[in-house]
């Protein structure tokens, strides 16, 4: 899977549903420092 692409796609969903990183963050129960990951194609492998 393009990480690029999908952190892209959660950015563009993320905005269109008007939530901040930290507010989808509280929705999954994860940090913010998460989202920020996906949205910037950042994995750990």
């Amino acid at each position: 899977m393009d990480q690029i692409k999908t952190g892209k796609f959660i950015a563009q969903m993320r905005r269109e549903h008007s939530l901040t990183q930290r507010e989808l963050a509280e929705m999954l129960t994860i940090s913010d420092k998460t989202v920020s990951k996906w949205e910037c194609g950042v994995s750990h492998s």
